[in-house]
This record gives C-alpha cells, structure tokens and sequence, in this order.
C-alpha cells in the first residue's frame, strides 16, 4: 500500500517516519521522501495513529488526490535541486513531465493555482536555500556552488541570490549567521 505524506523533505523526516512506523508494528517496505511502502494495507485507526505522531514535527498523511500530486511535483524538485549536482543538466520542464507522466503546463499551472506560486519561484527559492547551506558549511567556492546547482556563471547565482535575500553571498557569508530556512517554510 502507498502512503503520501506532506512535508518529508529530507532524510531526518524519513527517520521520523520510520520510528512512527516502527512503534505502530506496521511493516515498510520503503520509506522515501513523500511516499510510504507498506507491505499490507494499513488501517484507516492506524493511519490516524501514525498522522498523530508525525503531526509533532510538522508532517501529515496526505488523502486527497490534489495534495498527493503537489507532494509528487514538491519531491522531483527538491531532488532536482538537493541533488543536480550528481545529474546532467536537464531541462526541468521535461524532467517533470517525464517524472509524473504529465504535461508540463498542466502541472506548472495545477501547482500555482494550489500553492499561489510558481515552480519556477519555489525552485528558486530552494536554491537560495541551499546556496546559504553550502555558504554555512564553507566547503565549496562560489564558482564550485554555482557549477553544482548549474547556474550558468557566478554572476547569474549572485545577481539571484542578492534578488531574494537582499544580499550579496559574499556578504552573507560574512554575517556568519546560519540564516537558513525550513524546506517545509518555503
């Protein structure tokens, strides 16, 4: 059985949902971002049980077709952008297509209407968000930051960056402050 939850953007959110899983005695055969595998169906009691449980850092089991498909779009980006470093430069309206065997416009549309946003502006955002991370933790330059999220030049990952923050990432850098948000608060 397939189970879509709300909010699972990285891998602490997996452990949390294992552990919920776990105390349940409900049998996974995969937990990944978004989505649980059950090797049985799992009973609408313990679907609340487990909604109860993850609901305390921010999580929800997700019933309605609408917010499993936005759930689905949210997922193939944050992969997109958590991990374009390990994958060719792909146009991203076609790796969404191809990823939900659906029409980009479609989708784009769909998403806007429901978040009030665009996946344009959300993936931008993410990617501030994860250029403050890699920034924070100072292992890469500029230039290494702006080939792993396929900026075309540092200017372009600036003149971005500077556009959402107000700031330089030269100057964000020096604040030395971690100034990163959520991927849930996006």
């Amino acid at each position: 059985m397939k189970i879509y939850v709300k909010n699972m953007a990285c891998e602490s959110c997996k452990l949390v949902v294992k552990e919920a899983l776990e105390e349940l005695d409900i049998e996974v055969e995969k937990v990944d971002l978004g989505e649980i595998d059950t090797k049985e169906d799992v009973s609408d009691e313990d679907k609340k049980k487990l909604n109860d449980k993850i609901k305390k850092v921010g999580l929800e089991l997700l019933e309605k077709r609408q917010g499993i498909l936005i759930e689905k779009i949210r997922k193939v980006i944050i992969d997109y952008v958590y991990n374009s470093e390990d994958k060719p430069h792909r146009n991203f309206s076609v790796l969404l297509s191809e990823e939900l065997n659906n029409s980009y416009p479609y989708l784009a549309n769909f998403f806007s209407e429901i978040e009030a946003t665009t996946i344009e502006q959300y993936i931008i955002a993410l990617k501030v968000e994860r250029i403050k991370e890699l920034i924070i933790f100072g292992e890469d330059t500029l230039s290494e930051i702006a080939d792993k999220l396929h900026y075309s030049s540092v200017a372009h990952l600036s003149a971005q960056f500077k556009k959402v923050t107000g700031l330089t990432p030269s100057h964000f850098k020096a604040l030395k402050e971690k100034r990163r948000i959520s991927i849930q608060n996006i």
